[in-house]
């Protein structure tokens, strides 16, 4: 009840402020986890301090325990909002029946490729989520299967209805993982990919970028459906 008292004082509005209680509320829940994603992944989560947080973000110290919890709450709604930028994305219908494989692909990857914006270095939610791997919290497992394994697996079923797989195996995994990786790789390598190769990066490129990424992951797909056949002792098809 302190908490919630606090923090109704703290979005009482002002004289001049005519923006509703609930979107005022909402802009502060984002402007919280905009900076906690900056914070975490600056220090971590063991010496990030939800004061530190808070006074970033121009908000009552009591928020965080409203609108996440307390800070293990925090750091998961940080860890968690690119993966659910993923699933809001064209990665939502991207394995619908009647697509072509070239149209799932599109839609795959242009949800996973994201160009850095120029002279910004990376994403502070990729830092964020390799911090995590290099100081594991504990909450990274429970996301991963919670939340990532669902849309790994309906990668996986794409892919095996296009290889003529009738279940899953390490190297439809392979697969999977060779085809998000290579968008990925954008996000993490941009600092390197920006001097060994000026202009590739430019927003302006994104759709180039995107086919021709797409193109790649039609050869991979083919070439596992190719070796499966020739493990079969069929003849391959163009």
């Amino acid at each position: 009840m302190k908490v919630k008292q606090a923090l109704d004082c703290h979005l009482t509005p002002a004289a001049h402020d005519s923006t509703p209680v609930q979107e005022r509320g909402a802009r502060a829940r984002e402007r919280l986890l905009q900076e906690a994603v900056r914070i975490f992944a600056d220090k971590g989560f063991a010496k990030a301090s939800t004061r530190e947080i808070c006074q970033a973000a121009g908000q009552n110290v009591a928020s965080i325990h409203y609108y996440f919890g307390d800070k293990a709450g925090l750091y998961r709604a940080a860890l968690l909002q690119p993966i659910e930028a993923v699933g809001e994305s064209s990665f939502a219908e991207f394995d619908q029946p009647g697509l072509s494989l070239r149209e799932s692909l599109h839609r795959l990857m242009s949800a996973f490729l994201w160009l850095p914006v120029q002279g910004q270095g990376m994403d502070p939610c990729t830092r964020l989520h390799f911090r995590e791997m290099l100081e594991p919290s504990g909450a990274f497992h429970g996301i991963v299967v919670q939340h990532i394994l669902p849309m790994h697996e309906r990668v996986l079923s794409l892919l095996a209805r296009h290889v003529g797989a009738q279940q899953t195996d390490h190297a439809l995994q392979q697969l999977a993982f060779a085809l998000v990786a290579m968008v990925q790789d954008y996000s993490i390598s941009g600092p390197f990919m920006a001097i060994l190769a000026p202009g590739l990066l430019d927003e302006s490129q994104a759709e180039v970028v995107l086919n021709r990424l797409v193109g790649y992951g039609e050869a991979l797909v083919k070439h596992e459906r190719q070796m499966r056949k020739r493990a079969l002792g069929s003849p391959s098809s163009n």
